[in-house]
Parts: structure tokens; sequence; C-alpha cells
């Protein structure tokens, strides 16, 4: 992705600032996140010495903490706890100041290991590493629960509770307006379902496989703090064995890499804390309820302009995998699965026009492009694969659902009949409890088979 020449020429200055005699040789932005920006910077100083940095800053335009994020002073400040305490993570060089005219952010060494989740699942050099990788997120997630916070970060750090979180999210759900029933299914699951005994420390809020450097020696370190609060540490153990961050490794519940078993006796040989099953499972299950509804409200940021990056349309399609993954746990059972019919038209239907368009960007286009650029490239061709499979199969998944639903509620229009499963699901009354889990679980597998139908859920 091409950055701004003026930015470009202001971090130039800033780097002469803090390294004297030093000139920038190149500028790569690797990720143009909703609230952060990942920048690696190359330098060389004035012997000739080169060295790379990575340079981290707020949106440009984005208010602090208008995403729910913490503003980049208080993840400084968290990253520098952590360093204190052990915890790898990268060493802060300096914060951006006003005066560097740069935003709000910092500067950090750059660190070389492995941060892209479906490498860290497959490499083979990584395999023996991989063998002590959950065992060593639990000591890691233990050091991290055992920090002592102090009062100025405590202040600016959200403080939760489980049943406070589970009904913050559901009322961003339905602020968004739109009838999901497994999402409303979920919500009421995790309200009956609350842990009884929740001891409140530092939660890093978004650790997983994806957020984490890797080499052959194991985490070099833990990345993107900006979710940080005070709440419950069962709430990192369960996100991190979410399906979500498995790459397709279903089996290995931890990250794809590991067992849960090793995540417990890694995190209980630090803690000393007894890791409760139930508790796990039900933050498992509201990792995978919060990862649907964030999904959904990021698609929502690109129809109001907010983040107009093609990215964003295509991320809220993936409320599906979260929701099936909800209804794996949830629900367990069969489902149906569609097929595509063919047809005898002589000319090109509208899939198969789509069909060669992203046929010729994936391979014609993409490989012009590299970074960002490319990847976005991808996200587009990902973009024009849902609305093919949407085409071709949308109409027989509509009808199948519509006929469930006037199964359970009788005659009536689609979107009426699924506002009517909500409404019921949202005031806890009760429908006949086979025919409601057969319908949401068709439901939601038969969207997921448009939106992403490689998903490891789909697997029998």
């Amino acid at each position: 992705m091409a950055v701004d020449p003026q930015f470009e020429e202001r971090l130039s200055q800033f780097i002469d600032q803090q390294f004297p005699g030093s000139s920038v040789g190149g500028v790569d932005q690797l990720t143009a996140g909703a609230s952060q920006q990942t920048f690696r910077v190359r330098t060389r100083s004035r012997d000739g010495v080169q060295r790379d940095y990575a340079l981290r800053r707020a949106q440009p335009g984005l208010v602090a903490g208008s995403q729910g994020q913490l503003s980049t002073s208080a993840e400084v400040a968290l990253l520098r706890l952590a360093q204190s305490a052990g915890v790898p993570v990268p060493n802060v060089i300096c914060e951006l100041e006003p005066r560097h005219d740069l935003g709000e952010g910092y500067l950090m060494e750059w660190l070389e290991g492995e941060t892209l989740g479906h490498r860290i699942v497959k490499l083979p050099e990584l395999a023996e590493m991989r063998a002590t990788l959950a065992y060593e997120c639990g000591q890691t997630l233990a050091k991290i629960h055992a920090l002592p916070v102090p009062h100025s970060l405590r202040r600016v750090l959200h403080c939760v509770s489980p049943e406070v979180l589970v009904r913050e999210t559901w009322d961003a759900y339905i602020a968004l307006n739109t009838p999901q029933p497994m999402i409303d299914f979920t919500a009421q699951w995790l309200l009956s379902h609350l842990p009884t005994t929740v001891t409140q420390c530092l939660v890093h809020g978004d650790f997983r496989n994806g957020n984490l450097m890797v080499s052959k020696t194991g985490i070099r370190a833990v990345l993107d703090w900006e979710l940080c609060h005070m709440g419950d540490p069962m709430r990192d153990l369960g996100w991190l064995c979410v399906n979500s961050w498995r790459f397709g490794q279903r089996d290995l519940a931890v990250g794809g890499f590991g067992a849960s078993s090793d995540l417990v006796l890694g995190y209980e040989s630090v803690s000393g804390v007894s890791v409760d099953t139930a508790s796990l499972l039900f933050w498992e299950v509201f990792g995978s309820f919060w990862w649907s509804i964030t999904t959904l409200g990021m698609a929502n940021t690109w129809r109001t302009g907010e983040t107009p990056s093609v990215e964003r349309p295509v991320i809220g399609r993936r409320s599906s995998e979260a929701q099936m993954d909800c209804a794996r746990l949830l629900i367990p059972g069969s489902f149906e699965t569609l097929q595509q019919s063919g047809s005898d038209a002589n000319l090109p239907q509208t899939q198969e026009l789509i069909g060669a368009v992203r046929g010729h960007l994936l391979d014609g286009v993409a490989p012009v492009f590299q970074g960002a650029d490319k990847f976005l490239i991808r996200v587009a061709v990902n973009a024009l694969a849902i609305a093919e499979r949407e085409l071709a199969l949308g109409p027989d998944l509509i009808s199948a659902e519509h006929f469930r639903l006037k199964g359970l509620f009788g005659e009536g229009d689609l979107d009426a009949l699924r506002w009517r499963l909500v409404e019921m699901l949202r005031s806890g009354t009760h429908l006949p409890d086979d025919a409601l889990t057969d319908h949401l679980r068709n439901t939601v597998a038969g969207q997921l088979q448009i939106d992403q139908p490689n998903y490891s859920a789909l697997t029998r």
C-alpha cells in the first residue's frame, strides 16, 4: 500500500531527531485496521548500519477510544508494565508527540518472527515449537493476569463483569437492527450460564493466534494490547480457544496448534489457580458470540463510510462463521448441504461472469502487486466469490429458511417471521426445542456455505 509522501517526509524528520544522522530508506504499511496502523520503517545510520523499527499509530481522524480500544499512550504504559514482569513484548523506544505531526502512536523495536496464524499452524520448521506452544501460552497468560496495575492505568481501563459484558455486547448487536436468531439464542444461553466465581485482574482481551509473534524457540512477543481491560481472566483462555483462531485445525482447540489441557496446565503451573472447565466453555462461547457481533459492526462502519476499505463488508460476512461455532458448541447436530444446480442457458449466467472477473483478478492482476495492495485485491476476489455463491445458492437457501419458519409460526412474510423469532428469543419465550434448534443450525450452516464453504465448522 502506497505511503503518503508528506507522512514519509515527517517520519524522516522524526527519525533524524531520535537518531541524529539517520535517514529513512523505506516505509512499508503492514496493516490498515479500523483503529490502528502499523508501519515497518527502514533506517540507515551515518556509518551505514541498517536498522528496522515498527511504528504503530492511531488511524488518522479517529477519536481516541471511539472503537472501544485504549489510547496509544495507555497501550505504551501496558507494554512497559508487561516488559517489567518478563512478558515477551516489543521494546517501546518513544511515544509520538504533537510536535512530530504524525498522529498518536509510538515507535518500537522491530522483531523477527512469524505472526500469520495460518503459517504458525502449518510451517514444518515450527513443528517442534508447536508441541509446547499451548503450555507456554498458559504460562504467559498467567503472567499477564498477575500484573500489578497502577491506579493511573486502572482509571482508563474498562472494568466489567461477565453479565454486563454479555449485555453490552448483545445491546451492540440489537442496535445494528439485523435479525440474526442464532445470536439471540446464544445471548440467552450465556446469561443462564454466567460464571459464579470471578476474580478480576488485567485481561489482555485479544490474546490469540494471529496476535502472537513466534519463532522456533517459542513466543517472541504478545502483540495488540489495545483491548486490555479489568475482568475475568478466563476470558483470555476462552478467546484463545475460539475456532476462528484455529485456522482450519479444528481438533487443536488452542489456536490450532495445541490442546486445551496443555493450556490449562501451563496456566496453573504459574498462577496456582485451578481452571474451571465450565468457565472455559462459557468464555469460548462468548468469544464466538462477541466475534459474530463485532464482524457485523465492522460491516456497518463500511456502510456509514467510517472505514471504506473493501475488507470491512467481507469481514461482515464472517459473522456466519462465528454463529456456526456457537451452534456447534450449543446445539450440535446435522444440517443440510446446499447443492448448486446447473444451467442449460447458452449465455453465461451472472455468477459465471462474476467468476470470470474473479479469476482474472486473482491470476492476472494480484501477482502484479505486493504487500497490502495485493492483500486487498485478494479480499476483493473473496467478495466476488461470495456474490457468485449467493446467486447460485441463495434462492434455495431463502426458500428453505422460509419453509422452516412457517412450520414454527404459520404463514407470513419471510422478514416478518425472522423478526418474530428474534423477538421471541429476546423475550425468553420457548419454542419446540427440536424444531427451533434444527432451524437455527440449518439457517446458519446454509449462510456459511455461501460466505465461507471451507470453514472448519462445516466439516462433519
